[in-house]
């Protein structure tokens, strides 16, 4: 393997549905739902009332002081480096500092610090507005934290690209590696978006499942009923590192990131282009920079929201990439298990697409009862399926156009 190639070593998922790397993976397997009644704030009243919220387990949170001054989106960040660095080996200690980077993304980053301080502000007047405000609500604060904790000083960056933000994140790093800038990045997403203001928005936009009578079964990509994603928050961390670095220190390497794709749909602010023609580009790049063919494809992970327009063009650009070994390649969507963490949800789902890698089994789409028949792929509906996987590509479309495709291989 060529020493600049870039290999992922350590995973680290803080999801609705397990934290940490076993966890997440048997919630999978056992087509575990994330999604419930919303517990962060009192949805009464709201015509959504379902999310998938994070149980973070007391070990991995910050202490008194680290969480007064941070929002709940650096929180989760914080707990999904811990887990990937633990992951991977690394000893932080003994590594140039200038060659570690990290790359995190976010949709929106500090929200509920901004609702919060909002209506501080409202009730008691702006001279009561926090000091500590603006750093808690800015993007680029769980990149600037994991980067203060770990005292890495090598390039560090926010990436916010709404929905496609963690892959993009990766895609940067990846790029990173290649070009030797940085021997090990610590990458990712993180989005803690369940908040009213938030919840209430994608509401009304229509984006939103209202199957609040039944949460579990709330998130149905692909499925004839879909009625909009769930809403959900969460944080994942990969250690990526050129494999020279890390066959030097003897790391266990989970799979190689062989190739990343990027495109824009310049077509409409929150709906995808219906042609799917940007994102099969993205594929398609994905593919030729990881010197791969529609044949050599084993699977899947699909942005897979279960809205109407996204599903349907998605599932136009896979085709439109694949050709005739679409129909079949196993495609599965993480969001129906741990519903839809927007910026966070790309480095959930490369989690999830280098484990199906390393298990060799294949995720399911959750809720599938009744697949839509103008959409057709095998959509893994019946539980999880054990296969030999040697290349994953992992999708994430984005409001605002954003394509991003990462392609994982076995090392």
């Amino acid at each position: 393997m060529n020493p600049r190639s870039v290999v992922v070593t350590g995973l680290g998922p803080v999801t609705p549905i397990g934290v940490g790397g076993p966890a997440f993976h048997d919630a999978q397997v056992a087509a575990r739902t994330g999604t419930r009644t919303i517990s962060r704030f009192d949805p009464a009243g709201l015509p959504v009332r379902i999310a998938g919220e994070v149980d973070l387990p007391a070990a991995f949170a910050l202490d008194g002081q680290a969480a007064a001054a941070t929002d709940r989106c650096t929180h989760l960040a914080a707990a999904a480096a811990h887990l990937a660095v633990r992951d991977s080996g690394l000893d932080l200690d003994a590594e140039d500092p200038s060659r570690i980077g990290v790359v995190l993304g976010t949709g929106i980053g500090g929200v509920s610090t901004w609702e919060h301080t909002n209506q501080v502000a409202l009730e008691r007047g702006c001279t009561r507005v926090s000091p500590r405000f603006i750093p808690m609500a800015m993007p680029n604060n769980p990149a600037s934290w994991i980067a203060t904790h770990y005292h890495t000083t090598g390039p560090s960056t926010a990436v916010v690209t709404a929905c496609a933000s963690g892959a993009e994140a990766i895609a940067v790093a990846y790029l990173m590696i290649a070009a030797g800038q940085a021997d090990v990045v610590l990458t990712g997403g993180a989005e803690a978006p369940i908040t009213p203001i938030v919840v209430t928005g994608f509401a009304n936009m229509r984006a939103l499942s209202r199957r609040n009578d039944e949460p579990a079964r709330a998130s149905r990509p692909f499925s004839a009923d879909r009625d909009g994603f769930v809403i959900a928050e969460g944080a994942a961390v990969l250690v990526l590192e050129s494999a020279g670095h890390a066959a030097a220190r003897g790391a266990t390497v989970h799979a190689r990131l062989a190739g990343v794709g990027s495109t824009t749909d310049a077509f409409h602010m929150t709906r995808p282009r219906p042609d799917g023609d940007c994102a099969r580009r993205a594929l398609v790049t994905a593919m030729s920079t990881a010197d791969l063919c529609p044949d050599d494809v084993s699977y899947v992970n699909a942005h897979g929201t279960g809205t109407q327009f996204n599903d349907a063009a998605e599932v136009t650009a896979i085709r439109g990439a694949l050709g005739v070994a679409a129909d079949r390649v196993p495609v599965s969507s993480t969001k129906s298990l741990t519903g839809h963490s927007l910026g966070a949800s790309g480095a959930i789902e490369a989690v999830a697409s280098v484990q199906a890698i390393t298990t060799g089994v294949i995720p399911p789409t959750a809720n599938l009862d009744r697949p839509d028949p103008a959409l057709g792929l095998d959509f893994v509906p019946a539980g999880a399926r054990a296969a030999t996987v040697r290349a994953v590509l992992s999708n994430s479309f984005a409001f605002g156009g954003h394509n991003v495709v990462l392609a994982f291989t076995r090392a």
